[in-house]
């Protein structure tokens, strides 16, 4: 364990930063944890950090031991409205790399006006679960091939950056796809934890721009809404303005922004 003296003023006995396992680090004052740090790879691999202090003091000094002994780059991701938070971590050397909004999506229909969406002829959307993994990991990665030949992979979410080994297709039956009768063109991947959430909404280049992601988008909405959720949530990079005007369009509003830092 490594720990550090820190005269906090908080009791008569000096507050300690100790790291208690790995890429773990408490505050102690006396035998209260007054401050938490945690440090763990993402699946892209790359290392996510987080804090949560009692005092800015508490903060400054687990960002100073937490830097000290991690390797850069370093990464984290806070809520744009805890200015408090985000202050601290600038404090730390860390600078805004990217910002994202979160919308919260209707699923009934009769508000997204998606009720009579279909996808273009040729075109059949196969439902989560139902799609060949074959297919679908060769369209994950065509698509993923043409956005880093195009805007990048620092543009899309942190989540679907390719992960080091390179498959980025965790679980084959969270994704819908839209099927040509030879390839799949497009993909929509929605994840069911505390509440339904749009990951990745995709189609091929040469198929863009004929209805195909609003059509997933319709089928993905309609199955919430028939399994008794009313809404969904989704992040948008701040420049990608197509698919703001996707979401947008069909009644989704902005409810926050997170931003991610990096140092």
């Amino acid at each position: 364990m490594n720990t550090k003296p820190f005269p906090s003023g908080l009791s008569e006995n000096a507050v300690m930063i100790t790291r208690v396992a790995d890429r773990q680090w408490h505050a102690l004052d006396e035998d209260l944890v007054v401050g938490r740090g945690h440090a763990e790879h993402r699946p892209d691999g790359r290392l996510f950090v987080s804090i949560d202090a009692w005092h800015d003091a508490i903060f400054d000094r687990l960002a100073e031991a937490m830097l000290t002994e991690l390797p850069a780059p370093l990464y984290t991701v806070v809520d744009e409205a805890d200015v408090e938070l985000t202050a601290g971590w600038r404090r730390a050397g860390f600078t805004i790399r990217r910002r994202e909004w979160e919308y919260v999506v209707p699923t009934d229909p009769r508000v997204t006006g998606l009720e009579a969406v279909l996808p273009p002829s040729g075109v059949t959307i196969v439902p989560a679960g139902r799609a060949d993994e074959s297919l679908l990991r060769a369209v994950d990665r065509a698509i993923r091939d043409e956005v880093e030949a195009t805007v990048g992979w620092p543009s899309m979410p942190a989540e679907v950056i390719p992960r080091p080994e390179g498959d980025t297709v965790v679980d084959p039956s969270k994704y819908a796809v839209a099927a040509a009768p030879d390839r799949y063109l497009g993909l929509i991947r929605v994840v069911r934890v505390k509440r339904p959430r749009i990951g990745l909404v995709a189609v091929r280049a040469g198929d863009q721009r004929r209805g195909i992601a609003r059509a997933l988008l319709a089928h993905a909405l309609v199955a919430l809404h028939h399994s008794g959720c009313a809404a969904a949530w989704t992040e948008v990079h701040e420049s990608n303005q197509a698919a703001s005007a996707l979401f947008e369009g069909i009644g989704a509003r902005p409810m926050s922004s997170n931003l991610e830092l990096v140092r």
